[in-house]
């Protein structure tokens, strides 16, 4: 099966990063991480997933959590310098990031937007996330995803 390099691919690639890429089958009436967990035969905590966010003071900004976790929005405001946030709508995810709802990825964004990685990251050799298409995960160190991104590890579940 030929996988089309997504922008998350080829910032990977051009960085000389190993990856993984794990292709699975959508089904678009359930795009959670819990599905995506389950076709890949893996834990679900190990499934992270990327939520784009707005700060009443500082905009746009994206948490990477663990697929079983929902981010505390009063604990992604503190680490982001905001008073308050909020989910972006869906409407919003394609023009601020380039990606659809099940296929957004921290790495490869239109802009390098503040990312704020989950602290479980560290107790996994490698997590998954999206590669930038529904259908496709890639599977690399949380060093490297940190050492790409600049991400902030820290703690934004409730």
């Amino acid at each position: 099966m030929q996988i089309k390099k997504t922008n998350a691919v080829r910032l990977l690639d051009a960085a000389n990063i190993a990856y993984e890429l794990t292709p699975y089958e959508v089904d678009e009436q359930d795009l959670s991480a819990v599905a995506v967990a389950r076709k890949l035969g893996q834990e679900v905590e190990q499934i992270f997933k990327t939520l784009v966010l707005r700060g009443d003071k500082n905009g746009i900004f994206v948490c990477v959590i663990p697929g079983n976790e929902e981010v505390d929005l009063k604990k992604a405001a503190k680490v982001s310098g905001n008073k308050s946030c909020a989910m972006v709508h869906q409407k919003e995810l394609l023009p601020l990031t380039g990606y659809i709802r099940g296929g957004c990825s921290p790495l490869g964004m239109k802009k390098p937007y503040p990312i704020f990685l989950h602290e479980t990251c560290e107790l996994f050799d490698q997590i998954y996330l999206s590669a930038g298409v529904r259908g496709l995960q890639v599977k690399l160190r949380p060093a490297d995803l940190i050492l790409l991104t600049g991400a902030t590890v820290c703690d934004v579940v409730e």
